[in-house]
């Protein structure tokens, strides 16, 4: 018989940005306008990702998961993956309804827990988990004690 070996490939897609474009983000406002600007107007939820440095700089962005009109589904891997392989200290997570409404569900509030304590476990700390729309309108769990 023979051996087969299975290569794995990561690829991650790199844009360098002007240093007058790079977001830093102070309050959840700022990271809200962030996440509206990449995902705020898809017609499917998309689970996204902000990766920030210790100066809460963002150095990369991730879609984690894009889901159907009303769930996405979310797993720890595929979110903290970025946030590894690109050395953050932080995180914030977000992701959009297609109605454009920025009330969480239950789900909402459980996955944030358990991507909360992900994060403990990992070193990784979880800032926020903002939902948006493409007006920038959002709802904070940090704000709302979620997180």
């Amino acid at each position: 018989m023979k051996k087969v070996y299975e290569v794995v490939k990561i690829k991650q897609v790199i844009k360098e940005v002007a240093e007058e474009e790079k977001f830093i983000i102070r309050c959840p406002q700022d990271g809200a306008n962030v996440a509206a600007e990449f995902i705020g107007d898809e017609d499917r939820e998309v689970f996204f990702i902000l990766c920030m440095n210790t100066k809460n700089h963002v150095v990369a962005v991730h879609r984690c998961h894009v889901g159907g009109l009303n769930a996405s589904l979310v797993v720890p891997r595929e979110v903290f993956k970025s946030a590894i392989l690109n050395n953050s200290a932080s995180i914030i997570l977000s992701h959009q309804h297609p109605s454009q409404d920025v009330t969480p569900s239950r789900e909402d509030i459980e996955v944030t827990h358990r991507l909360v304590e992900c994060g403990r476990l990992l070193g990784i700390e979880v800032l926020d988990h903002l939902i948006v729309n493409a007006k920038a309108d959002f709802y904070s769990m940090k704000e709302k004690g979620h997180v």
